[in-house]
């Protein structure tokens, strides 16, 4: 049975494909596409229309007045939705966040006790080497690019900020491994700023919904933070995740148990699946 809506404790998949310490192409930043496109990573059908898979795009952009009630009906499912991931300090989150690109949240949460125990802060991470963190996170997906990285932000942390988090995205994207999604997840969660992350799960549903249409993470990014009203932005991103994540599928949308359904542009919602009949006996 799919999981229902619920409070969630202790963000997101972050999705952007790791990259080498600098001057190479963002992880977040999609690849180039025809139609419209998602983050590279986790959920790529999300961007394209398959066989058997719903269309992807609203008929139209919702007014403001529609974006207020869409997300006013998404709090209402989600009232205390936070990170999915398991962090304790701005470092302890961005790390993580880099971990979970092209991973689950739960597989990334199942290493970084192990990690974090071993690594707290930047001057341990660097210390430990990228040997021995990429045998604490081998279980995950690219743990050998992740692992680099994730020492080489430690170093540029300690090299350039005197081992503090910048509180700027422009900042925050010269590290290791961290693309503009990566940044405003931490701006966002860590530093409470009004960023909207856009990342599989946002993309899909903002386009989906007619929240924000756009063929890249950026447009779509922009969109709506030019939409969201102000005190709404920092927690839409959580509603939008996790609703894109349980609800808003990839290939079958449950509209059906969806809070937002009456407010969606979708125009080919999913209905309440029958009840498969019984076998009897012969």
């Amino acid at each position: 049975m799919p999981p229902k809506p619920r409070k969630t404790t202790a963000t997101t998949q972050p999705d952007q494909q790791p990259t080498t310490p600098k001057n190479t192409a963002r992880a977040d930043r999609p690849a180039s596409r025809t139609t419209a496109r998602a983050p590279a990573g986790k959920t790529r059908a999300t961007a394209n229309t398959k066989a058997g898979a719903a269309p992807q795009t609203a008929p139209r952009d919702m007014t403001k007045a529609e974006v207020v009630q869409f997300l006013t009906d998404l709090s209402r499912a989600w009232p205390d939705a936070q990170t999915e991931l398991h962090y304790t300090t701005p470092f302890t989150l961005l790390v993580a966040v880099v971990l979970s690109a092209q991973a689950t949240d739960a597989s990334v949460n199942r290493v970084t006790p192990a990690l974090f125990a071993a690594a707290p802060t930047p001057q341990a991470m660097a210390a430990l080497g990228d040997e021995q963190v990429g045998q604490l996170i081998r279980t995950i997906g690219l743990w050998r690019n992740k692992a680099k990285n994730v020492v080489a932000l430690s170093r540029q942390l300690l090299a350039d900020h005197g081992g503090q988090i910048p509180h700027t995205r422009d900042e925050l994207e010269k590290l290791a491994g961290v693309g503009r999604k990566t940044a405003n997840v931490v701006l966002n969660v860590a530093f409470n700023q009004p960023t909207v992350p856009v990342d599989t799960h946002v993309f899909r549903l903002a386009n989906r919904s007619g929240l924000g249409r756009g063929h890249t993470v950026e447009a779509v990014e922009k969109k709506l933070e030019a939409r969201i009203p102000l005190p709404m932005v920092r927690d839409s991103h959580h509603w939008l995740i996790l609703q894109g994540r349980y609800v808003c599928k990839a290939r079958k949308p449950e509209c059906w148990r969806c809070s937002a359904r009456e407010s969606c542009l979708f125009p080919d919602k999913t209905p309440l699946p029958h009840p498969k009949p019984s076998r009897t006996a012969m």
